[in-house]
């Protein structure tokens, strides 16, 4: 599981494009908090992982987030794109 994570994890930092929590637990198959605990610590390399309605990552101070998370509005909100795009 973890190793999955890994990866959708370090496609979305090379894409610099946030995903929600629900998409990225879907797609592991597991509920959003079990992904949330399975995340770690806020590091801006896990800071690509957002809710649905703001967009943000949940609980992190500016410092902790990805200087590039806010390039662009697009947010994977859908587990089809991680698993199409990545081989989990």
């Amino acid at each position: 599981m973890l190793e999955k994570m890994i990866i959708i994890r370090d496609y979305l930092n090379q894409m610099k494009t946030r995903c929600t929590y629900n998409a990225a637990a879907k797609a592991l198959g597991i509920k959003p908090t079990e992904f949330k605990k399975l995340l770690g610590d806020k590091t801006p390399e896990n800071s690509w992982f957002v809710n649905t309605g703001a967009g943000d990552p949940v609980g992190y101070s500016d410092d902790e987030k990805h200087p590039e998370l806010y390039r662009t509005t697009r947010i994977i909100k859908s587990a089809e794109v991680l698993t199409r795009n990545l081989d989990i």
